[in-house]
């Protein structure tokens, strides 16, 4: 069984956990350096990406995260935690952190503010879709600009992508967890 950790600052995180459960992973909240211990991956939820970025340099674990991902920690990061794993953020504040995982430029509610928000079908490379896309769900999301060497684009929303991988290193502009559809979370898992 599969020891999968999530970052429990901000966000939905509780909805993360459930799904990762529900596929038969051990999963549990991290909040505190000591909790990353014999972690086989991580998940970095939605949430406000100046804020999540604020808590994890008061809760000391920018250092160990940093760590774990340049030493191939498989991680999945969704809206804000694909703010977090991006190489350059657009729109950021000058402090904010990024862990430079995935070779993409973002821009923070490059869709819009909260108004802004939408649905749409995706077809995702690689998930099982049986006539039946994948309803992904837009919260202020941020928005790839560009796109670096080796970076697969596993879905697109108008051109723009919205899903990516780099290695073990996996990030959605989407919430997988806000929807009862678990292909998304059990590709990731799927890739452990």
């Amino acid at each position: 069984m599969k020891k999968v950790g999530v970052l429990a600052l901000q966000g939905a995180f509780q909805a993360h956990i459930e799904r990762l459960v529900s596929l038969g992973a051990a999963a549990h909240p991290i909040r505190f350096r000591s909790e990353l211990d014999g972690i086989d991956a991580l998940v970095m939820p939605g949430g406000e990406s100046t804020t999540m970025s604020l808590l994890l340099g008061a809760n000391d674990l920018v250092a160990p995260l940093s760590d774990l991902i340049g030493d191939g920690l498989p991680v999945f990061g969704t809206c804000a935690g694909m703010i977090l794993l991006a190489s350059d953020i657009l729109d950021g504040r000058d402090d904010q952190i990024a862990f430079n995982a995935l070779p993409i430029s973002v821009r923070r509610n490059g869709y819009g503010r909260q108004l802004a928000s939408f649905e749409a079908d995706l077809q995702i490379t690689g998930i099982e879709h049986e006539e039946n896309p994948f309803r992904a769900v837009f919260i202020r999301a941020p928005k790839v600009e560009s796109v670096g060497a080796g970076l697969e684009v596993l879905a697109n929303v108008d051109g723009d992508p919205v899903m990516v991988r780099l290695g073990p290193v996996w990030a959605t502009a989407f919430h997988p967890e806000l929807t009862d559809d678990l292909r998304v979370h059990a590709a990731f898992l799927k890739s452990l």
